[in-house]
Parts: C-alpha cells; sequence; structure tokens
C-alpha cells in the first residue's frame, strides 16, 4: 500500500476531463504533493520536456492520462497525429521515468486497443487475437505499445509500471466540441440544441446497433488510484462498469433526460465503429477490489444537468459582458 503523503505524484494530463477526477481522488487520500504539467509548460512529446518535467517534479510515481483523442470523426480525420503524439508522450516518458529512478509508472490505456471481433465481455487475454477496428486502430495501438513497454521494462529492469484499460467515460466535465467529442456528449449537445431551436429531429451516425459500456469518470479515476495503490503487476486490467447498451437505446435515453421528443433520423453512410464493447472486469476487482459504484442512468442525469449549467452560466458571462 501507499502513503500518498509521502509521495510525490505526476499526473499527466491532469487539467483534463479524467486528469482533474483523478487528482481529486488523490487529494482525498491525503496526497498533498501533486504536479499537473500543463501542455504548453511541457510537450511531452518533445524528450526535453520530458526531463524538464522530472526534474522540476522529482516525482516518485506518475500517473499518465495525456493522450491525444477523441471520437470516430476525430479518429478518421487525424489518424497519423493521433498515432504520433500517443507514441511518443507514452514511449519516451516511461523510459525517462526508469531512468530517473521513478518509483511507479501507471500507464493508461484505452478499450480501443482490443480486435475488432472480440468475445463478449472482453477479457485481457483477448488483446492480442486481432487487429483493431480500423477508425481508431492508430489511436489504440500506439497506446498499446505502453503495454509492451510496461512488461519489457519490468521483465529486463524489473521495472514497476502497470497498464490500465478504461472503456468509454463520461461525465461532468467532458468535451462537448461535436468535432471531436465522444459519442455522449455530443448526443446530449445534440439533443439540447435541437430542443432549444424547436427542430423536429435530430441526425445520429450509424445504424444504432452497435453496443458500448460506459464508465462514469468519477468511477473510473477511483479505479486508477485504487490500482496505484495496490497494484504491482504489468497484467493488463480492464476497467469498467459491466453495463452494456445500444447506440439507440443510449441516443433514446438522452433524448428523454433531455427533453428532445423528435425524431432520431440515422445516417448510415456514416461507420458504426466497433460492433460491441464490454468488459470482463473481474481482474480489477481481483488484484485490487474495484468495482463501479454509479448507476449508468443517474450518471447520465448528472452529466446532462452539468452541461445545462455550464451552458447556462457561459450565457450569463457572455450577457454580462456585453452589458
Amino acid at each position: 500500500m501507499i502513503n500518498w503523503s509521502e509521495q510525490r505524484v505526476v499526473v499527466t494530463g491532469g487539467s483534463g476531463f479524467l486528469g482533474s477526477h483523478v487528482v481529486r481522488a488523490l487529494q482525498r487520500r491525503g496526497a498533498g504533493d501533486i504536479f499537473v504539467p500543463l501542455r504548453e509548460n511541457y510537450d511531452l512529446r518533445q524528450q526535453s520536456a520530458i526531463l524538464d518535467l522530472l526534474n522540476d517534479a522529482r516525482p516518485t510515481l506518475i500517473i499518465h492520462l495525456a493522450a491525444s483523442v477523441g471520437g470516430i470523426g476525430a479518429n478518421r480525420a487525424h489518424p497519423a497525429e493521433f498515432f504520433y503524439d500517443n507514441l511518443m508522450m507514452g514511449t519516451q516518458l516511461l523510459h525517462e521515468s526508469w531512468v530517473a529512478g521513478v518509483e511507479k509508472f501507471v500507464a493508461i490505456g484505452t478499450v480501443c486497443a482490443y480486435p475488432k471481433h472480440t468475445p463478449i465481455p472482453f477479457r485481457e487475454e483477448e488483446l492480442w487475437n486481432g487487429y483493431p477496428e480500423e477508425t481508431n486502430a492508430p489511436y489504440g495501438l500506439a497506446k498499446k505499445m505502453l503495454l509492451v513497454q510496461s512488461q519489457a521494462y519490468r521483465q529486463q529492469y524489473g521495472y514497476n509500471s502497470i497498464f490500465l484499460l478504461p472503456v468509454n467515460l463520461y461525465g461532468p466535465g467532458d468535451s462537448f466540441d461535436l468535432e471531436s467529442s465522444h459519442v455522449i456528449p455530443a448526443l446530449i449537445r445534440k439533443c439540447i440544441e435541437a430542443k432549444e431551436r424547436g427542430e423536429e429531429s435530430i441526425v445520429a451516425w450509424g445504424d444504432g446497433s452497435a453496443t458500448r459500456e460506459f464508465l462514469y469518470v468519477e468511477d473510473a479515476a477511483e479505479g486508477i488510484v485504487l490500482a496505484s495503490e495496490r497494484y504491482n503487476r504489468s497484467e493488463p486490467v480492464n476497467l469498467g462498469s459491466g453495463f452494456e447498451i445500444s447506440i439507440r437505446d443510449l441516443l433514446h435515453t438522452i433524448a428523454r433526460h433531455t427533453g428532445f421528443n423528435g425524431h432520431i433520423e440515422w445516417d448510415t453512410t456514416k461507420p458504426n465503429g466497433q460492433p460491441r464493447r464490454a468488459l470482463n472486469t473481474d481482474r480489477a476487482f481481483d488484484y485490487f477490489g474495484f468495482r463501479a459504484t454509479t448507476d449508468f442512468d443517474e450518471g447520465l442525469r448528472k452529466t446532462v444537468e452539468w452541461y445545462k449549467q455550464t451552458m447556462a452560466a457561459s450565457r450569463q458571462a457572455s450577457m454580462s459582458g456585453r452589458g
């Protein structure tokens, strides 16, 4: 077990969606020395910036959350960028952390690393049994290399690094940018804006048959911190909720929470992405006692309410500025 009051923790991506929740979870446990590197100060694609970070923060533990990431549209538009950025950040950071004597490295992978056609529920043993879904393969494979590196450095150097595989996340603080956001925030925003404009329909990608599993961001943060405390092996570990839902049912649920009563048009010229995603989460419970606790419908309600409040505050600030 880790005594958090004695740790110097670096959380890359700590100002982002998941990272801000991880920082709060660490603070609740008594971690006082937490360093969050900002991209404008430390471009982690550059080795020199990584060396500066390690010298400035002198961490005993690194939780590597920083990533170039987005939904299907963003992955299709930026495959090279997503591959290069994620590979360079992860590979160099883990290597230089080992060189600098950082005691533990927590690498965060992605469910996109799994093969396109993986038996349901996804088990960690299936990770190498096929190629990932094409629309996000460059991103998934770049993150997957952290698993290879983690296992290689443990084998050769005895380095204590771990690799976690969170499923799709959602919750307050997510990005609602329609160009780059994931499915839940994108659909929430579409429904709310269509309702406000009095539109009778919205357009959704694919045919709605694909399924996804979603993990509330606070649960994900708890799982990451528990693994940081208790898990010290390089076998990959899924972080999920155990709840699978079709995109069609998801959109109907979001429409209910946002009050959108219009028609849903499915654009079948757009890709569905991976046909199904649902994780087996036994390993996370067996290895470090993690189970998700947030009911999906309740988590979705909180996310919708957060977005409404954020929009209202933004409009009020804009009106005040004009006044």
